[in-house]
């Protein structure tokens, strides 16, 4: 709390604290190994999919779950196979209601998506193959295919 003119008053600044962070879940498979550590023929075919849930919780707090699933295959066969939920535990005050959604979908994820990103590659690398870094992601973009994709399914419910 903050003081003027001798009184005390409320700070009502927007604020977005981190509060902890966490890995939910993490799986990595190197099903073919050691065969699969041979240097392959040819360049693998890499696949992530990306998705963002979140939780309401008490006291503004927000329990935001970045969700990293992928893999790697050469001529059919999967080189490696991975699956991440990474948490994190916001707290978001005084930010006006119609922005929050867009605040706990693609602010906090674009904070907890640097450690998730150095988890995977961590285990690619301990794995036996070079690091996967992936590329960064942009969240806003992610959630306004959400929100169309959302608003497309309502249109198709209220037309049927």
């Amino acid at each position: 709390m903050a003081t003027q003119n001798g009184g005390p008053t409320e700070n009502k600044a927007p604020s977005l604290n981190v509060l902890a962070q966490f890995v939910k879940d993490f799986s990595f498979e190197n099903p073919h190994a050691p065969r699969s550590l041979m240097a392959p023929q040819s360049q693998p075919d890499v696949n992530i999919q990306i998705n963002v849930n979140a939780k309401p919780g008490a006291n503004g707090e927000f329990e935001v779950e970045l969700k990293i699933e992928g893999g790697a295959k050469v001529e059919g066969n999967t080189l490696f196979a991975f699956d991440l939920s990474y948490g994190g535990i916001f707290r978001i005050l005084n930010i006006p209601e119609q922005s929050l959604q867009p605040v706990v979908l693609i602010e906090c994820p674009r904070l907890l998506f640097p450690f998730a990103r150095q988890i995977i590659a961590d285990a690619v690398r301990n794995g036996g193959f070079p690091p996967l870094m992936i590329d960064p992601v942009d969240f806003a973009a992610l959630y306004q295919q959400r929100m169309n994709a959302e608003m497309q399914r309502q249109g198709a419910v209220g037309q049927a």
